[in-house]
């Protein structure tokens, strides 16, 4: 049971990420002010070293 509650939690922290950059790229094709944008692709990189850290699925979906 162990194994399937690290991949639900990897999974369940893969889409928190994938939304934060969802989210980060729709306000950085809104902004028009410099400062904003540089801020929103700092906060973005930052989200997608995030998501490099967090790694493949610790076991594949059975299925």
């Amino acid at each position: 049971m162990g194994v399937e509650r690290a991949v639900t939690r990897w999974h369940i922290q893969q889409q928190q990420i994938q939304q934060e950059i969802t989210t980060l790229e729709a306000k950085l094709a809104a902004t028009r002010n410099e400062q904003e944008t540089a801020d929103i692709r700092r906060q973005l990189s930052g989200v997608r070293k995030k998501l490099l850290a967090l790694g493949p699925c610790p076991k594949p979906m059975m299925g």
